[in-house]
Protein backbone atom coordinates (compact mmCIF):
# COMPACT_ATOMS: atom_id res chain seq x y z
CA UNK A 1 0.00 0.00 0.00
CA UNK A 2 3.09 2.61 0.71
CA UNK A 3 4.55 1.95 -2.83
CA UNK A 4 0.96 3.53 -4.18
CA UNK A 5 -0.05 5.97 -1.96
CA UNK A 6 4.15 7.52 -1.13
CA UNK A 7 3.88 7.88 -5.04
CA UNK A 8 0.38 9.16 -5.65
CA UNK A 9 1.87 12.99 -5.30
CA UNK A 10 3.94 12.53 -8.55
CA UNK A 11 1.68 11.70 -11.44
CA UNK A 12 -1.51 13.64 -10.68
CA UNK A 13 0.58 16.76 -11.31
CA UNK A 14 2.73 15.38 -14.25
CA UNK A 15 -0.91 14.64 -16.23
CA UNK A 16 -2.45 17.92 -15.14
CA UNK A 17 0.40 19.90 -16.17
CA UNK A 18 0.22 18.12 -19.71
CA UNK A 19 -3.42 18.85 -19.80
CA UNK A 20 -2.64 22.62 -18.06
CA UNK A 21 0.12 23.21 -20.50
CA UNK A 22 -2.04 22.47 -24.04
CA UNK A 23 -5.28 24.10 -22.66
CA UNK A 24 -4.90 26.94 -24.97
CA UNK A 25 -6.35 26.63 -28.36
CA UNK A 26 -3.59 25.94 -30.97
CA UNK A 27 -1.15 24.46 -28.86
CA UNK A 28 -0.50 20.89 -30.48
CA UNK A 29 1.26 18.28 -28.38
CA UNK A 30 4.63 18.76 -28.55
CA UNK A 31 5.41 14.96 -27.75
CA UNK A 32 3.79 13.59 -30.64
CA UNK A 33 5.40 16.43 -32.88
CA UNK A 34 8.90 15.33 -32.44
CA UNK A 35 11.48 18.29 -32.15
CA UNK A 36 9.63 21.14 -33.13
CA UNK A 37 9.36 22.79 -29.73
CA UNK A 38 6.56 24.71 -28.54
CA UNK A 39 8.59 27.08 -25.91
CA UNK A 40 5.97 27.61 -23.49
CA UNK A 41 8.57 28.09 -20.66
CA UNK A 42 8.51 31.83 -20.31
CA UNK A 43 4.93 32.29 -21.20
CA UNK A 44 3.35 29.65 -18.30
CA UNK A 45 5.99 30.25 -15.57
CA UNK A 46 3.59 28.46 -12.96
CA UNK A 47 2.96 25.50 -15.23
CA UNK A 48 6.44 25.37 -16.15
CA UNK A 49 7.74 24.79 -12.62
CA UNK A 50 4.83 23.01 -11.39
CA UNK A 51 5.42 20.78 -14.25
CA UNK A 52 9.29 20.66 -13.92
CA UNK A 53 8.50 19.47 -9.45
CA UNK A 54 6.12 16.54 -11.10
CA UNK A 55 8.18 15.52 -13.55
CA UNK A 56 11.60 15.05 -11.49
CA UNK A 57 9.50 13.10 -8.97
CA UNK A 58 8.00 10.95 -11.44
CA UNK A 59 11.78 10.43 -12.32
CA UNK A 60 12.85 9.40 -8.35
CA UNK A 61 15.18 12.45 -7.47
CA UNK A 62 15.92 12.97 -4.54
CA UNK A 63 14.33 14.03 -2.19
CA UNK A 64 10.67 14.44 -3.58
CA UNK A 65 8.32 12.19 -3.14
CA UNK A 66 9.03 9.74 -5.92
CA UNK A 67 12.29 8.90 -4.92
CA UNK A 68 11.27 7.06 -1.92
CA UNK A 69 8.20 5.29 -3.54
CA UNK A 70 10.45 4.24 -6.19
CA UNK A 71 13.25 3.30 -3.65
CA UNK A 72 10.73 1.03 -1.89
CA UNK A 73 9.48 -0.21 -5.24
CA UNK A 74 13.45 -1.05 -6.01
CA UNK A 75 14.28 -2.47 -3.04
CA UNK A 76 11.28 -4.78 -2.61
CA UNK A 77 11.99 -5.94 -6.46
CA UNK A 78 15.45 -6.82 -5.31
CA UNK A 79 15.15 -8.58 -2.36
CA UNK A 80 12.36 -10.67 -4.41
CA UNK A 81 13.14 -11.08 -8.05
CA UNK A 82 16.19 -9.75 -8.83
CA UNK A 83 15.03 -9.94 -12.59
CA UNK A 84 11.94 -7.55 -12.14
CA UNK A 85 14.57 -5.74 -10.26
CA UNK A 86 16.63 -4.98 -13.35
CA UNK A 87 13.73 -4.21 -15.70
CA UNK A 88 12.65 -1.65 -13.15
CA UNK A 89 15.92 0.20 -13.34
CA UNK A 90 16.13 -0.02 -16.66
CA UNK A 91 12.56 1.71 -16.73
CA UNK A 92 13.11 4.13 -14.16
CA UNK A 93 16.13 5.15 -16.47
CA UNK A 94 13.85 5.36 -19.65
CA UNK A 95 11.19 7.09 -17.57
CA UNK A 96 13.84 9.82 -16.53
CA UNK A 97 15.00 10.20 -20.30
CA UNK A 98 11.37 10.91 -21.22
CA UNK A 99 10.96 13.32 -18.44
CA UNK A 100 13.80 15.77 -19.80
CA UNK A 101 12.85 14.94 -23.26
CA UNK A 102 9.41 16.09 -22.73
CA UNK A 103 10.95 19.16 -20.85
CA UNK A 104 13.17 20.42 -23.49
CA UNK A 105 10.95 20.23 -26.05
CA UNK A 106 7.86 21.36 -24.99
CA UNK A 107 8.90 24.50 -23.03
CA UNK A 108 12.32 25.19 -24.05
CA UNK A 109 13.13 26.76 -27.75
CA UNK A 110 11.14 29.30 -29.86
CA UNK A 111 7.56 29.06 -29.95
CA UNK A 112 6.73 27.47 -33.33
CA UNK A 113 3.38 28.65 -33.76
CA UNK A 114 1.33 31.93 -33.48
CA UNK A 115 -0.76 30.47 -31.00
CA UNK A 116 2.21 29.51 -28.30
CA UNK A 117 4.20 32.58 -29.34
CA UNK A 118 1.06 34.94 -27.65
CA UNK A 119 0.30 31.82 -24.98
CA UNK A 120 -0.98 33.26 -21.57
CA UNK A 121 -0.54 31.44 -18.23
CA UNK A 122 -3.80 29.74 -17.45
CA UNK A 123 -6.40 30.73 -15.14
CA UNK A 124 -5.49 29.87 -11.21
CA UNK A 125 -8.90 27.75 -11.20
CA UNK A 126 -5.68 25.42 -13.36
CA UNK A 127 -3.06 26.84 -11.92
CA UNK A 128 -4.04 26.08 -8.04
CA UNK A 129 -4.56 22.76 -8.33
CA UNK A 130 -1.17 22.71 -9.80
CA UNK A 131 0.71 23.80 -6.85
CA UNK A 132 -1.23 22.08 -4.44
CA UNK A 133 0.01 18.99 -6.33
CA UNK A 134 3.27 20.00 -6.97
CA UNK A 135 3.80 21.06 -3.21
CA UNK A 136 3.07 17.36 -2.55
CA UNK A 137 5.20 15.65 -5.16
CA UNK A 138 7.47 17.66 -3.89
CA UNK A 139 7.46 17.04 0.03
CA UNK A 140 5.09 13.67 -0.06
CA UNK A 141 7.70 11.93 0.90
CA UNK A 142 8.07 13.03 4.45
CA UNK A 143 4.94 10.92 4.94
CA UNK A 144 6.39 7.14 4.83
CA UNK A 145 10.25 8.29 5.25
CA UNK A 146 11.78 4.44 5.52
CA UNK A 147 14.24 4.10 8.77
CA UNK A 148 17.26 6.02 7.92
CA UNK A 149 20.88 4.33 8.71
CA UNK A 150 19.21 3.18 12.00
CA UNK A 151 17.71 6.70 12.95
CA UNK A 152 13.82 6.71 12.95
CA UNK A 153 12.28 10.18 11.85
CA UNK A 154 9.28 11.25 13.22
CA UNK A 155 5.75 9.53 11.40
CA UNK A 156 8.09 7.05 9.54
CA UNK A 157 6.23 4.60 7.76
CA UNK A 158 3.08 5.94 8.70
CA UNK A 159 1.61 4.93 5.77
CA UNK A 160 3.27 1.39 5.64
CA UNK A 161 1.11 0.51 9.06
CA UNK A 162 -1.72 2.49 9.08
CA UNK A 163 -4.09 -0.48 7.69
CA UNK A 164 -2.47 -2.53 10.63
CA UNK A 165 -5.33 -3.22 12.95
CA UNK A 166 -8.10 -3.32 9.72
CA UNK A 167 -5.82 -6.08 8.67
CA UNK A 168 -5.62 -7.43 12.50
CA UNK A 169 -9.25 -7.24 12.88
CA UNK A 170 -10.10 -9.61 9.68
CA UNK A 171 -10.49 -13.33 10.42
CA UNK A 172 -6.87 -15.05 9.73
CA UNK A 173 -5.39 -11.26 9.78
CA UNK A 174 -3.05 -11.00 12.57
CA UNK A 175 -0.22 -13.10 10.54
CA UNK A 176 -1.04 -10.09 7.74
CA UNK A 177 -0.75 -7.33 10.08
CA UNK A 178 2.23 -8.72 12.00
CA UNK A 179 4.13 -9.16 8.12
CA UNK A 180 3.40 -5.48 7.72
CA UNK A 181 4.55 -4.59 10.98
CA UNK A 182 7.46 -7.05 10.79
CA UNK A 183 8.68 -5.34 7.24
CA UNK A 184 8.50 -1.45 8.41
CA UNK A 185 10.59 -2.62 11.19
CA UNK A 186 12.86 -4.58 9.48
CA UNK A 187 15.41 -4.14 6.86
CA UNK A 188 12.76 -4.01 3.90
CA UNK A 189 11.75 -0.90 5.87
CA UNK A 190 14.76 0.96 5.89
CA UNK A 191 16.71 2.88 3.33
CA UNK A 192 18.91 0.91 0.92
CA UNK A 193 21.75 3.40 -0.22
CA UNK A 194 22.73 0.75 -2.51
CA UNK A 195 19.72 0.54 -4.47
CA UNK A 196 18.64 4.28 -3.89
CA UNK A 197 21.82 5.34 -5.17
CA UNK A 198 21.97 3.25 -8.38
CA UNK A 199 18.35 4.30 -8.68
CA UNK A 200 19.42 8.08 -8.85
CA UNK A 201 22.10 7.23 -10.62
CA UNK A 202 20.33 5.81 -13.41
CA UNK A 203 17.42 8.48 -13.11
CA UNK A 204 20.66 11.75 -13.38
CA UNK A 205 21.93 9.55 -16.04
CA UNK A 206 18.14 9.50 -18.13
CA UNK A 207 18.25 13.42 -17.76
CA UNK A 208 22.00 13.62 -18.61
CA UNK A 209 21.48 11.62 -21.79
CA UNK A 210 18.11 13.60 -22.78
CA UNK A 211 19.77 17.17 -22.02
CA UNK A 212 22.99 15.49 -24.27
CA UNK A 213 20.49 14.74 -27.25
CA UNK A 214 17.88 17.46 -26.88
CA UNK A 215 19.42 20.78 -25.67
CA UNK A 216 20.24 22.17 -28.93
CA UNK A 217 16.92 20.86 -30.77
CA UNK A 218 14.51 23.20 -30.01
CA UNK A 219 16.01 25.79 -31.88
CA UNK A 220 16.08 23.84 -34.81
CA UNK A 221 12.59 23.70 -37.50
CA UNK A 222 11.43 20.11 -39.05
CA UNK A 223 14.92 18.09 -38.21
CA UNK A 224 14.37 14.21 -37.70
CA UNK A 225 15.18 13.13 -33.91
CA UNK A 226 18.33 12.66 -32.82
CA UNK A 227 16.89 9.43 -31.68
CA UNK A 228 16.38 8.58 -34.94
CA UNK A 229 19.77 8.39 -35.79
CA UNK A 230 20.55 6.57 -32.57
CA UNK A 231 18.24 3.68 -32.75
CA UNK A 232 17.45 3.59 -36.58
CA UNK A 233 14.34 1.14 -37.37
CA UNK A 234 13.55 0.43 -33.39
CA UNK A 235 12.83 4.15 -33.40
CA UNK A 236 10.00 4.08 -35.93
CA UNK A 237 9.02 0.99 -34.03
CA UNK A 238 8.78 2.73 -31.12
CA UNK A 239 8.05 6.26 -32.67
CA UNK A 240 4.39 4.18 -34.58
CA UNK A 241 3.85 2.70 -30.70
CA UNK A 242 4.90 -0.73 -31.79
CA UNK A 243 2.57 -0.96 -34.30
CA UNK A 244 -0.35 -1.51 -31.56
CA UNK A 245 -2.26 0.76 -33.67
CA UNK A 246 -2.08 -0.50 -37.16
CA UNK A 247 -2.15 -4.05 -35.31
CA UNK A 248 -5.82 -2.97 -33.37
CA UNK A 249 -6.99 -1.73 -36.86
CA UNK A 250 -5.84 -5.12 -38.75
CA UNK A 251 -7.55 -7.00 -35.96
CA UNK A 252 -9.93 -5.70 -34.65
CA UNK A 253 -11.44 -2.38 -37.32
CA UNK A 254 -10.99 -3.82 -40.51
CA UNK A 255 -12.95 -6.97 -39.37
CA UNK A 256 -15.56 -4.56 -38.08
CA UNK A 257 -16.19 -2.37 -40.69
CA UNK A 258 -16.01 -5.92 -42.88
CA UNK A 259 -18.90 -7.06 -40.56
CA UNK A 260 -20.70 -3.82 -40.51
CA UNK A 261 -20.84 -3.09 -44.14
CA UNK A 262 -21.77 -6.76 -44.60
CA UNK A 263 -24.61 -6.13 -42.25
CA UNK A 264 -25.40 -3.29 -43.45
CA UNK A 265 -25.00 -4.13 -47.51
CA UNK A 266 -26.40 -7.87 -47.76
CA UNK A 267 -28.39 -8.41 -44.55
CA UNK A 268 -30.13 -5.00 -43.99
CA UNK A 269 -30.54 -3.72 -47.66
CA UNK A 270 -29.91 -6.60 -50.06
CA UNK A 271 -31.67 -9.27 -48.17
CA UNK A 272 -34.01 -7.27 -45.56
CA UNK A 273 -35.24 -4.02 -47.73
CA UNK A 274 -35.24 -5.57 -50.96
CA UNK A 275 -35.82 -9.17 -50.60
CA UNK A 276 -37.80 -9.76 -47.13
CA UNK A 277 -39.56 -5.92 -48.01
CA UNK A 278 -39.58 -5.52 -50.96
CA UNK A 279 -40.26 -9.02 -52.50
CA UNK A 280 -41.58 -11.06 -49.70
CA UNK A 281 -43.82 -8.21 -48.01
CA UNK A 282 -44.54 -5.86 -50.72
CA UNK A 283 -44.77 -8.82 -53.21
CA UNK A 284 -47.34 -10.55 -51.85
CA UNK A 285 -49.32 -7.31 -50.58
CA UNK A 286 -49.00 -6.61 -54.24
CA UNK A 287 -50.47 -9.81 -55.24
CA UNK A 288 -53.47 -9.83 -53.20
CA UNK A 289 -54.23 -6.73 -53.95
CA UNK A 290 -54.11 -7.51 -57.67
CA UNK A 291 -56.55 -10.48 -56.38
CA UNK A 292 -59.00 -8.68 -54.51
CA UNK A 293 -59.02 -6.05 -56.98
CA UNK A 294 -58.93 -7.74 -60.47
CA UNK A 295 -61.00 -11.01 -59.00
CA UNK A 296 -62.54 -10.40 -56.69
CA UNK A 297 -63.55 -6.72 -57.25
CA UNK A 298 -64.39 -6.41 -60.54
CA UNK A 299 -64.87 -10.11 -61.54
CA UNK A 300 -66.92 -11.21 -58.77
CA UNK A 301 -68.72 -7.81 -56.93
CA UNK A 302 -69.10 -5.94 -59.95
CA UNK A 303 -70.45 -9.72 -61.62
CA UNK A 304 -73.19 -9.92 -58.79
CA UNK A 305 -74.14 -6.16 -58.29
CA UNK A 306 -73.85 -4.34 -61.45
CA UNK A 307 -73.78 -6.96 -64.96
CA UNK A 308 -76.44 -9.05 -63.72
CA UNK A 309 -78.92 -7.15 -62.97
CA UNK A 310 -77.86 -5.48 -66.26
CA UNK A 311 -78.04 -8.62 -68.19
CA UNK A 312 -81.41 -9.38 -67.01
CA UNK A 313 -82.51 -5.68 -67.18
CA UNK A 314 -81.83 -6.19 -71.24
CA UNK A 315 -82.71 -9.03 -71.40
CA UNK A 316 -86.38 -8.00 -70.10
CA UNK A 317 -86.36 -4.67 -72.02
CA UNK A 318 -85.78 -6.75 -75.30
CA UNK A 319 -88.67 -8.85 -74.88
CA UNK A 320 -90.48 -5.71 -74.22
CA UNK A 321 -89.42 -4.18 -76.92
CA UNK A 322 -90.86 -6.12 -79.60
CA UNK A 323 -94.40 -4.74 -78.26
CA UNK A 324 -93.01 -1.22 -78.85
CA UNK A 325 -93.58 -1.56 -83.15
CA UNK A 326 -95.05 2.03 -83.66
CA UNK A 327 -97.71 0.56 -85.33
CA UNK A 328 -101.12 2.59 -84.66
CA UNK A 329 -103.26 -0.67 -85.37
CA UNK A 330 -101.06 -2.40 -83.21
CA UNK A 331 -101.64 -0.36 -80.27
CA UNK A 332 -105.43 -0.80 -80.86
CA UNK A 333 -105.52 -4.46 -80.81
CA UNK A 334 -104.17 -3.80 -77.06
CA UNK A 335 -106.49 -1.82 -76.21
CA UNK A 336 -109.27 -3.75 -77.90
CA UNK A 337 -107.85 -6.80 -76.09
CA UNK A 338 -107.32 -4.58 -72.74
CA UNK A 339 -111.08 -3.57 -73.20
CA UNK A 340 -112.54 -7.24 -73.27
CA UNK A 341 -110.80 -8.05 -70.66
CA UNK A 342 -111.77 -5.88 -68.19
CA UNK A 343 -115.64 -6.59 -69.50
CA UNK A 344 -115.00 -9.84 -69.18
CA UNK A 345 -113.81 -9.74 -65.37
CA UNK A 346 -116.47 -7.56 -64.34
CA UNK A 347 -118.98 -9.94 -65.95
CA UNK A 348 -117.91 -12.62 -64.22
CA UNK A 349 -117.58 -10.77 -61.41
CA UNK A 350 -120.79 -9.97 -61.71
CA UNK A 351 -122.58 -13.78 -62.40
CA UNK A 352 -120.76 -14.65 -59.23
CA UNK A 353 -122.46 -12.56 -56.98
Amino acid sequence: MTLYLDGLPSKPPFYLQIRNAFNRPGLNFAITIGPNSIGLKNHMPITFWTFVIGSLSLAGIFPLAGFWSKDEILLDASTHNTLVYVLLSIAAFLTAFYIGRQILMVFFGRPRTEAAAHALENPPIMTVPLIILAVLAALGGLLNLPTIAGWVPPAAHALSTWLGHTLGALPGGEAAAGAVEEAAGGAEGALNFVVAGISTVLALAGLALAYVLYRGQPDKVEVRDPLQGVLGPVFAVLRDKWYIDELYNFIIIRPFNWLSQFAADVIDWRFWHDWFHETAIAGTYNLFARFTAEFLDLGVVDGLISGLPAVLAQAVAGRFRRLQSGYVRGYALIVFVGVVAVVGYLLYAASVR
